[in-house]
């Protein structure tokens, strides 16, 4: 069995994708819902099937590209 908390904390971020499911990913991502309103804890087939969807649809934002906007410390304590 999975935890409630990590169960939680991947319901409210699929939240923000729910507008582009598709429509099976949208039936299954409402039966979800019930399922944890219920306080159901979900077994490994359903958080299996949670995990691919915010994999599928959550995407880490990538810092590396806002490293030119921040200038190195090491250049100023070298004087």
């Amino acid at each position: 069995m999975s935890s409630y908390r990590e169960q939680k904390k991947y319901l409210q971020a699929l939240k923000k994708y729910e507008r582009n499911f598709t429509r099976q990913e949208n039936e299954e991502y409402k039966m979800f819902i019930k399922r944890d309103k219920d306080d159901d804890e979900f077994d490994t087939l359903t958080m299996k099937r949670i995990k691919e969807l915010h994999d599928k649809y959550h995407k880490p934002v990538d810092t590396s590209k806002y490293d030119k906007f921040f200038k190195k410390n090491s250049d100023s304590e070298s004087n």
